[in-house]
């Protein structure tokens, strides 16, 4: 082990140790960016830097599991990104069925597919479902996969729902409208039932949402790091937390 690594571990040590379990996130979203320019970086292509990100998924969870975080909510592909080339994103929908796959496999975490199913290939949405559906009986750490997801989307999603579900129980449009609250809203979004993420981070140096979460971080606290998501190392994963133990949370006050 070289002085450097023995610095960094001792460094990495000590950041760890002053957390306080206290103030730590119940659930982080994460926006695993910079993949493709990883890879443009090291003259590799656009495949070499999607896998290389999916590699660092597991490491991420176990960062996440290590300090008792409940739910994560990992961006993986959105709306927007369906439109690329198919000669792109074929390779990405392939790693990306493989790497939740075989984070279902571990048997560690329950796997819940977040997104607009419908607009996937359907042997990616099968994958998807049966990476669910073989950790439903997980009690650990909720994983949620978001793939062809946008918050624009979702929210739209949750709206048609619910007024599909109140014309269902017999009640006119004016009538909802009249009655309509923010929970009915949230009762239909593809993250019902669970907390709303208390921390987002993400990778790359990009400082914008670009979509993610809208309606579920209105209160959250944001972590942007320079380093692109296949560098992001559990070092940077805890300077997040202790910046986030930092601040004071006012929840729109």
């Amino acid at each position: 082990m070289s002085l450097g690594d023995v610095v960094y571990a001792a460094y990495e040590r000590r950041v760890a140790r002053r957390l306080d379990p206290a103030t730590l996130p119940r659930h982080v979203g994460v926006m695993l960016d910079g993949n493709r320019r990883w890879a443009k970086a090291r003259g590799k292509d656009s495949k070499s830097g999607h896998q290389a990100g999916a590699d660092n998924i597991a490491h991420f969870l176990t960062w996440c599991e290590e300090v008792g975080v409940e739910v994560v909510t990992l961006w993986l592909l959105s709306t927007d990104n369906l439109a690329r080339p198919a000669n792109e994103l074929a390779p990405l929908l392939t790693i990306i069925e493989t790497a939740v796959a075989d984070l279902a496999a571990t048997g560690r975490w329950r796997i819940n597919p977040v997104g607009a199913a419908e607009l996937l290939p359907e042997r990616t949405a099968t994958s998807l479902r049966d990476s669910a559906a073989h950790t439903a009986g997980v009690a650990g750490m909720t994983v949620n996969v978001a793939v062809g997801y946008g918050g624009r989307q979702e929210i739209t999603d949750a709206v048609r729902a619910l007024l599909l579900r109140k014309a269902g129980e017999g009640m006119v449009l004016a009538d909802v409208a009249a009655t309509l609250t923010a929970d009915d809203i949230a009762t239909h979004l593809y993250t019902s039932g669970q907390p709303d993420p208390d921390l987002v981070i993400r990778t790359s140096g990009e400082q914008r949402l670009s979509g993610f979460m809208l309606w579920q971080s209105a209160h959250s606290e944001f972590y942007f790091c320079e380093a692109y998501w296949p560098d992001f190392r559990r070092v940077d994963f805890l300077r997040a937390l202790r910046a986030y133990s930092e601040r004071h949370r006012r929840f729109g006050g």
